[in-house]
């Protein structure tokens, strides 16, 4: 009888271990499905292999193999070497490891272009854990989009990125260098709870209607220089390690020191 009741006990483990252990899925077959135009919803699940939403190896075979006087755009013909790529559908990850590059950007010498996608749709990456670089240069969030919770291990880039709707950073963990440089948000975003564990880099960033860095963490440098705010202002109990460059910045129009003083 103890044994029978030890086996029941030891099975009961493994079905509990294999329940909470995240399944894997290939990033070609999540690129797939959204080149057919299927909506992405994914929880507790590995990511496995370089989730490229430039689909750079795609457009790079419609590009001239040599660059001409004239630059050639993939999407307008247009006079820029950025090729540009729209994600039609709906992006959701939750929970979720990404083990390789997640890109939304990629500078590529050999061919001399750059690519860069942007979400037309939601797009959701929730208490997710980026191993390698996350990279969002340039990308336009058109709709509502989320990374709460995630942890960014390696590099990142928000930079120049845009963002038109509901968008949060709150409880988030950037390991390495995080830029927002030159990044605009629309709506009220959230940065509170947030661990910057290097330096942070807000310079020219504007944020049109407000912007909480309630109880965030900045362990090293913070640079808010040029930085424009307009609405609310949240920085209570917000801790910064370092210096704070603070030059030029526009809280609402004063300067931050007045800000900080009114």
């Amino acid at each position: 009888m103890k044994n029978k009741i030890t086996l029941l006990a030891f099975s009961l483990f493994l079905i509990t271990s294999v329940s909470f252990a995240q399944k894997k899925i290939e990033a070609k077959t999540i690129m797939n499905d959204i080149k057919s135009g299927k909506s992405i919803s994914i929880k507790n699940a590995t990511i496995v292999g370089v989730l490229d939403f430039t689909y750079m190896d795609e457009a790079i075979e419609k590009l001239p193999r040599k660059k001409k006087n004239s630059w050639f755009n993939w999407n307008n013909n247009g006079s820029s070497n950025e090729v540009k790529k729209l994600i039609e559908t709906k992006v959701s990850f939750i929970n979720c490891t990404f083990q390789d590059d997640v890109l939304a950007y990629i500078p590529d010498e050999r061919s001399g272009y750059t690519f860069t996608a942007s979400f037309e749709d939601i797009a959701i990456f929730k208490d997710c854990n980026f191993e390698r670089k996350a990279m969002f240069k340039y990308s336009r969030f058109e709709r509502d989009s989320d990374f709460s919770g995630s942890t960014f291990n390696d590099d990142t880039t928000f930079k120049y990125a845009k963002f038109d709707k509901n968008i949060s950073f709150s409880n988030t963990i950037f390991d390495e260098l995080a830029t927002f440089k030159y990044a605009k948000f629309n709506n009220n975003v959230s940065f509170s709870n947030t661990t910057f564990k290097d330096s942070a880099i807000f310079k020219y960033t504007n944020f049109n209607d407000g912007v909480s860095f309630k109880n965030a963490n900045f362990e090293e440098d913070l640079n808010i220089k040029y930085m424009k705010v307009s609405g609310d202002f949240n920085i209570s109990n917000m801790k910064v390690a370092y210096e704070i460059d603070s030059k030029y910045t526009k809280i609402n129009g004063k300067s931050f020191t007045k800000y900080l003083i009114d």
